[in-house]
Protein backbone atom coordinates (compact mmCIF):
# COMPACT_ATOMS: atom_id res chain seq x y z
CA UNK A 1 0.00 0.00 0.00
CA UNK A 2 1.06 3.61 -0.59
CA UNK A 3 2.73 4.95 2.55
CA UNK A 4 1.82 8.40 3.84
CA UNK A 5 4.30 8.26 6.73
CA UNK A 6 7.52 6.27 6.81
CA UNK A 7 10.33 6.44 9.33
CA UNK A 8 13.32 4.12 9.31
CA UNK A 9 15.77 4.00 12.21
CA UNK A 10 14.77 7.46 13.44
CA UNK A 11 17.01 8.84 16.19
CA UNK A 12 16.60 12.07 18.17
CA UNK A 13 18.50 13.02 21.30
CA UNK A 14 18.32 15.94 23.71
CA UNK A 15 21.73 16.05 25.36
CA UNK A 16 22.29 12.62 26.88
CA UNK A 17 18.59 11.71 26.70
CA UNK A 18 17.67 9.70 23.60
CA UNK A 19 13.98 10.37 22.91
CA UNK A 20 13.86 8.29 19.71
CA UNK A 21 16.08 5.23 19.44
CA UNK A 22 15.76 3.71 15.98
CA UNK A 23 12.04 4.31 15.49
CA UNK A 24 10.39 2.47 12.57
CA UNK A 25 6.86 3.69 11.85
CA UNK A 26 4.56 3.49 8.82
CA UNK A 27 1.10 4.81 8.02
CA UNK A 28 -0.61 3.57 4.86
CA UNK A 29 -2.90 5.76 2.76
CA UNK A 30 -6.45 5.59 4.09
CA UNK A 31 -5.38 3.96 7.36
CA UNK A 32 -6.09 5.04 10.95
CA UNK A 33 -3.03 4.28 13.07
CA UNK A 34 -3.32 4.31 16.86
CA UNK A 35 -0.04 5.58 18.33
CA UNK A 36 0.20 4.63 21.99
CA UNK A 37 2.63 5.07 24.84
CA UNK A 38 2.81 6.99 28.13
CA UNK A 39 4.44 10.38 28.58
CA UNK A 40 8.14 10.13 27.84
CA UNK A 41 7.85 7.21 25.42
CA UNK A 42 8.64 9.37 22.39
CA UNK A 43 5.21 10.07 20.87
CA UNK A 44 5.42 13.86 20.97
CA UNK A 45 8.99 13.87 19.70
CA UNK A 46 7.96 11.66 16.78
CA UNK A 47 5.09 13.98 15.90
CA UNK A 48 7.34 17.07 16.10
CA UNK A 49 9.79 15.44 13.69
CA UNK A 50 6.94 14.56 11.33
CA UNK A 51 5.69 18.16 11.47
CA UNK A 52 9.13 19.56 10.71
CA UNK A 53 9.41 21.20 14.13
CA UNK A 54 12.43 19.09 15.03
CA UNK A 55 15.17 17.64 12.85
CA UNK A 56 16.14 14.02 13.42
CA UNK A 57 19.75 13.23 14.32
CA UNK A 58 19.78 10.05 12.22
CA UNK A 59 17.52 7.77 10.20
CA UNK A 60 15.11 8.45 7.38
CA UNK A 61 11.69 10.13 7.52
CA UNK A 62 9.21 10.68 4.70
CA UNK A 63 5.84 12.42 4.94
CA UNK A 64 3.42 12.49 1.99
CA UNK A 65 6.35 11.69 -0.26
CA UNK A 66 8.44 14.63 0.98
CA UNK A 67 10.98 15.57 3.62
CA UNK A 68 9.16 17.18 6.59
CA UNK A 69 12.19 19.35 7.41
CA UNK A 70 13.00 20.55 3.90
CA UNK A 71 9.45 20.66 2.48
CA UNK A 72 7.67 21.86 5.61
CA UNK A 73 5.63 24.67 4.02
CA UNK A 74 4.35 22.60 1.09
CA UNK A 75 3.57 19.60 3.30
CA UNK A 76 1.63 21.64 5.86
CA UNK A 77 -0.83 22.61 3.13
CA UNK A 78 -1.64 18.90 2.80
CA UNK A 79 -2.06 18.00 6.49
CA UNK A 80 -3.93 19.17 9.57
CA UNK A 81 -2.62 18.91 13.12
CA UNK A 82 -4.56 18.95 16.39
CA UNK A 83 -2.39 19.15 19.55
CA UNK A 84 -3.48 18.09 23.02
CA UNK A 85 -3.43 21.67 24.33
CA UNK A 86 -4.67 24.21 21.79
CA UNK A 87 -3.70 27.89 22.03
CA UNK A 88 -5.80 30.46 20.17
CA UNK A 89 -5.34 34.12 19.29
CA UNK A 90 -7.04 35.90 22.25
CA UNK A 91 -8.81 38.61 20.22
CA UNK A 92 -9.80 36.42 17.29
CA UNK A 93 -13.16 34.63 17.23
CA UNK A 94 -13.30 30.87 16.97
CA UNK A 95 -14.77 31.15 13.49
CA UNK A 96 -11.96 33.45 12.35
CA UNK A 97 -9.38 31.02 13.75
CA UNK A 98 -11.02 28.12 11.89
CA UNK A 99 -10.98 30.09 8.63
CA UNK A 100 -7.37 31.17 9.08
CA UNK A 101 -6.20 27.62 9.78
CA UNK A 102 -8.16 26.33 6.80
CA UNK A 103 -6.64 28.95 4.48
CA UNK A 104 -3.14 27.96 5.61
CA UNK A 105 -3.96 24.45 4.47
CA UNK A 106 -5.76 23.40 1.31
CA UNK A 107 -8.90 25.44 2.03
CA UNK A 108 -12.15 24.68 3.87
CA UNK A 109 -15.29 22.78 2.97
CA UNK A 110 -17.90 25.32 4.11
CA UNK A 111 -20.72 22.76 4.36
CA UNK A 112 -18.53 20.50 6.45
CA UNK A 113 -17.52 23.46 8.62
CA UNK A 114 -21.18 24.29 9.33
CA UNK A 115 -21.99 20.65 10.07
CA UNK A 116 -19.08 20.29 12.49
CA UNK A 117 -19.87 23.50 14.36
CA UNK A 118 -23.35 22.13 15.00
CA UNK A 119 -22.15 18.64 15.91
CA UNK A 120 -19.61 19.95 18.42
CA UNK A 121 -21.99 22.63 19.75
CA UNK A 122 -19.38 25.35 19.22
CA UNK A 123 -20.27 29.05 19.06
CA UNK A 124 -17.80 30.49 16.49
CA UNK A 125 -18.61 34.10 17.45
CA UNK A 126 -16.82 34.01 20.79
CA UNK A 127 -13.28 35.33 21.23
CA UNK A 128 -10.42 32.94 21.83
CA UNK A 129 -9.77 34.37 25.30
CA UNK A 130 -13.27 33.32 26.45
CA UNK A 131 -13.06 29.68 25.40
CA UNK A 132 -12.59 26.85 27.88
CA UNK A 133 -9.93 24.21 27.16
CA UNK A 134 -12.58 21.90 25.71
CA UNK A 135 -13.86 24.61 23.36
CA UNK A 136 -10.33 25.44 22.22
CA UNK A 137 -9.94 21.78 21.31
CA UNK A 138 -13.19 21.96 19.38
CA UNK A 139 -11.91 24.90 17.32
CA UNK A 140 -8.83 22.92 16.29
CA UNK A 141 -10.85 19.77 15.59
CA UNK A 142 -13.40 21.59 13.43
CA UNK A 143 -10.62 23.37 11.52
CA UNK A 144 -8.82 20.08 10.91
CA UNK A 145 -11.83 18.01 9.86
CA UNK A 146 -13.23 20.74 7.60
CA UNK A 147 -9.88 21.30 5.85
CA UNK A 148 -9.14 19.89 2.42
CA UNK A 149 -6.12 17.80 3.45
CA UNK A 150 -4.84 14.27 2.93
CA UNK A 151 -3.44 13.59 6.40
CA UNK A 152 -4.67 14.25 9.94
CA UNK A 153 -2.14 14.17 12.78
CA UNK A 154 -4.05 14.11 16.06
CA UNK A 155 -2.11 14.26 19.33
CA UNK A 156 -4.48 13.71 22.28
CA UNK A 157 -7.21 15.60 20.35
CA UNK A 158 -10.04 14.97 22.83
CA UNK A 159 -8.17 16.32 25.84
CA UNK A 160 -10.67 18.48 27.74
CA UNK A 161 -13.76 17.21 25.91
CA UNK A 162 -16.66 15.81 27.91
CA UNK A 163 -17.80 12.20 27.24
CA UNK A 164 -20.60 13.30 24.89
CA UNK A 165 -18.19 15.31 22.74
CA UNK A 166 -15.70 12.41 22.79
CA UNK A 167 -18.46 10.27 21.30
CA UNK A 168 -19.15 12.90 18.62
CA UNK A 169 -15.42 13.01 17.85
CA UNK A 170 -15.30 9.25 17.37
CA UNK A 171 -18.30 9.38 15.04
CA UNK A 172 -16.70 12.14 12.96
CA UNK A 173 -13.37 10.34 12.73
CA UNK A 174 -15.24 7.24 11.56
CA UNK A 175 -16.67 9.40 8.74
CA UNK A 176 -13.19 10.61 7.81
CA UNK A 177 -12.02 7.01 7.78
CA UNK A 178 -14.81 6.11 5.34
CA UNK A 179 -13.71 9.00 3.12
CA UNK A 180 -10.26 7.45 2.94
CA UNK A 181 -8.30 10.02 4.91
CA UNK A 182 -5.05 8.92 6.52
CA UNK A 183 -4.99 9.52 10.27
CA UNK A 184 -2.25 9.27 12.89
CA UNK A 185 -4.06 9.20 16.25
CA UNK A 186 -2.00 9.53 19.42
CA UNK A 187 -4.25 8.96 22.42
CA UNK A 188 -4.28 7.79 26.02
CA UNK A 189 -7.95 6.83 25.73
CA UNK A 190 -7.95 3.08 25.12
CA UNK A 191 -11.58 2.90 23.99
CA UNK A 192 -10.93 5.66 21.44
CA UNK A 193 -8.03 3.81 19.85
CA UNK A 194 -9.81 0.47 20.05
CA UNK A 195 -12.88 1.88 18.26
CA UNK A 196 -11.08 3.84 15.54
CA UNK A 197 -7.69 2.34 14.73
CA UNK A 198 -7.08 -0.09 11.87
CA UNK A 199 -3.67 -0.80 13.33
CA UNK A 200 -1.95 0.01 16.62
CA UNK A 201 1.69 0.88 17.40
CA UNK A 202 2.95 0.79 20.98
CA UNK A 203 6.08 2.83 21.63
CA UNK A 204 8.46 2.43 24.56
CA UNK A 205 11.76 4.23 25.14
CA UNK A 206 11.76 5.63 21.63
CA UNK A 207 11.18 2.31 19.85
CA UNK A 208 8.10 0.55 18.51
CA UNK A 209 7.72 -2.55 20.71
CA UNK A 210 4.55 -3.95 19.12
CA UNK A 211 2.48 -3.18 16.06
CA UNK A 212 -0.46 -4.80 14.31
CA UNK A 213 -4.24 -4.96 14.28
CA UNK A 214 -5.99 -5.50 17.59
CA UNK A 215 -6.83 -9.06 16.55
CA UNK A 216 -3.21 -9.77 15.62
CA UNK A 217 -2.03 -8.44 18.96
CA UNK A 218 -4.64 -10.46 20.80
CA UNK A 219 -3.69 -13.66 18.97
CA UNK A 220 -0.48 -14.04 20.96
CA UNK A 221 -1.71 -12.59 24.26
CA UNK A 222 -3.47 -14.17 27.23
CA UNK A 223 -7.20 -14.76 27.51
CA UNK A 224 -8.96 -14.18 30.85
CA UNK A 225 -11.33 -16.92 32.02
CA UNK A 226 -13.62 -16.89 35.06
CA UNK A 227 -15.89 -19.78 35.98
CA UNK A 228 -17.98 -21.39 38.67
CA UNK A 229 -17.36 -25.16 38.90
CA UNK A 230 -18.65 -28.05 40.98
CA UNK A 231 -15.32 -29.85 41.39
CA UNK A 232 -11.92 -28.84 42.73
CA UNK A 233 -9.84 -26.75 40.36
CA UNK A 234 -6.70 -26.22 42.45
CA UNK A 235 -4.50 -28.25 40.11
CA UNK A 236 -5.34 -26.32 36.92
CA UNK A 237 -2.04 -24.46 37.09
CA UNK A 238 -0.26 -27.70 36.17
CA UNK A 239 -1.54 -27.23 32.64
CA UNK A 240 0.78 -25.47 30.16
CA UNK A 241 -0.09 -21.87 29.43
CA UNK A 242 -2.04 -21.23 32.66
CA UNK A 243 -1.14 -18.12 34.68
CA UNK A 244 -2.45 -16.31 37.75
CA UNK A 245 -4.86 -19.05 38.85
CA UNK A 246 -7.08 -17.94 41.72
CA UNK A 247 -9.56 -20.26 43.41
CA UNK A 248 -12.14 -19.07 45.94
CA UNK A 249 -14.45 -21.95 46.82
CA UNK A 250 -16.27 -22.91 43.64
CA UNK A 251 -15.15 -19.76 41.78
CA UNK A 252 -11.94 -19.50 39.82
CA UNK A 253 -10.14 -17.11 37.54
CA UNK A 254 -7.07 -17.56 35.39
CA UNK A 255 -5.21 -16.22 32.37
CA UNK A 256 -4.32 -18.54 29.49
CA UNK A 257 -1.82 -18.19 26.66
CA UNK A 258 -3.60 -18.01 23.30
CA UNK A 259 -2.25 -21.32 22.02
CA UNK A 260 -3.42 -23.27 25.10
CA UNK A 261 -7.02 -22.03 25.44
CA UNK A 262 -8.46 -25.23 23.88
CA UNK A 263 -6.68 -27.53 26.34
CA UNK A 264 -7.79 -25.46 29.33
CA UNK A 265 -11.40 -25.34 28.13
CA UNK A 266 -11.39 -29.13 27.76
CA UNK A 267 -10.13 -29.52 31.32
CA UNK A 268 -12.65 -27.03 32.69
CA UNK A 269 -15.48 -28.97 31.04
CA UNK A 270 -14.58 -31.96 33.23
CA UNK A 271 -15.16 -29.85 36.37
CA UNK A 272 -18.92 -29.45 35.83
CA UNK A 273 -19.06 -25.77 34.88
CA UNK A 274 -22.19 -23.94 36.04
CA UNK A 275 -21.21 -20.54 34.60
CA UNK A 276 -18.25 -19.14 32.73
CA UNK A 277 -17.02 -16.01 30.96
CA UNK A 278 -14.15 -15.78 28.51
CA UNK A 279 -12.68 -12.36 27.68
CA UNK A 280 -10.07 -11.70 25.02
CA UNK A 281 -7.26 -9.43 26.19
CA UNK A 282 -8.28 -5.77 26.17
CA UNK A 283 -6.17 -3.10 24.56
CA UNK A 284 -5.34 -1.91 28.06
CA UNK A 285 -4.00 -5.36 28.96
CA UNK A 286 -1.92 -5.47 25.78
CA UNK A 287 -0.54 -2.04 26.59
CA UNK A 288 0.27 -2.88 30.20
CA UNK A 289 2.06 -6.02 29.08
CA UNK A 290 4.79 -3.69 27.79
CA UNK A 291 4.63 -1.12 30.57
CA UNK A 292 3.24 -2.79 33.68
CA UNK A 293 3.50 -0.40 36.61
CA UNK A 294 6.49 1.46 35.17
CA UNK A 295 6.31 5.24 35.06
CA UNK A 296 8.10 7.67 32.79
CA UNK A 297 8.62 11.36 32.57
CA UNK A 298 7.43 13.75 29.91
CA UNK A 299 9.18 13.87 26.53
CA UNK A 300 12.18 16.10 26.47
CA UNK A 301 11.42 19.43 24.80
Amino acid sequence: MDQVIRTDGLVKSFGKFRALDGLDLTLARGEVLGFMGPNGAGKSTTIRVLLGLLRADAGDVELLGGDPWRDVVALHRRLAYVPGDVSLWPGMTGGEAIDLLGNLRGGLDEDRRTELLERFELDPRKRGRTYSKGNRQKVAIVAALASDVELLILDEPTSGLDPLMEMVFQEEIAKEKERGRSILLSSHIMSEVEALADRICIIRDGRIVETGTLEQMRSHARTAITAVVAQSATDLDRLPGVHDLRVDGDRLSLNVDADHVGEVMTELARLDITSMSVAPPSLEALFLRHYGDSTTTDDAP
